[in-house]
């Protein structure tokens, strides 16, 4: 019996370890494609290991990530709606595996801030205030998370821009999320750990 028990459980380990190599590669050369330019590829290499690994958010959440930075790109305009809707529905999938994430809360936002941008007149009103609302959930659960201070600060900014009025608040809350970069300690290689160059690129024109 404790033979049988023995093989069972080696022949699991075997099997598990099989399958976590499988999604380290493929993450690897999903996130490899994307760097290398191709967004639509990469998406679709995403989309297949979603289809896999069902009870794991990260590959919807960058199918998620993937088509909501294209749709920010103006060579996409296009095909922006198309490409959000993409984002959304890979997003909604990633959240029914792990509700309440905060780096699910920040791409949320970031999905509507690509709405916003769309279609402003339709989407500003409708969308600002729930916005902040997921940044703030985000900080909530996670304070030291550098992508949902960034985010926050990042959005208000646009926002007090087109109204005119002072960023140097919002500017101290770019800087504080450059220190908590530089702590930060993702789960894994393939939990989320962008942003840096972004907050970086924002603190240098911030107050212009």
């Amino acid at each position: 019996m404790t033979k049988v028990i023995t093989t069972l459980v080696v022949f699991v380990a075997t099997v598990l370890s099989a399958n976590a190599q499988q999604f380290e590669q493929g993450m690897g050369k999903a996130l490899g494609t994307w760097g290398s330019g191709n967004a639509t590829e990469a998406s679709a290499l995403f989309e297949r290991i979603a289809s896999v690994e069902k009870t794991n958010w990260l590959p919807n959440y960058y199918v998620a990530l993937v088509n909501t930075t294209e749709a920010f790109n103006p060579a996409n305009a296009k095909n922006a709606t198309a490409l959000i809707n993409k984002a959304q529905t890979a997003l909604d999938a990633a959240e029914l595996i792990s509700p309440n994430n905060p780096e699910i809360l920040i791409m949320q936002a970031m999905i509507n801030t690509a709405l916003i941008v769309q279609d402003p007149m339709t989407n500003g009103m409708k969308l600002s205030a729930p916005t902040i609302e997921l940044y703030d959930k985000a900080i909530k659960l996670a304070p030291e998370n550098p992508r949902a201070v960034f985010g926050k600060a990042e959005f208000e900014i646009g926002g007090a821009q087109y109204w005119g009025t002072d960023t140097k608040p919002m500017c101290e809350q770019v800087a504080k999320s450059i220190e908590l970069f530089a702590k930060f300690k993702p789960e894994s290689q393939f939990h989320p750990s962008w942003g840096l160059d972004r907050a970086q690129e924002t603190l240098k024109n911030c107050g212009k």
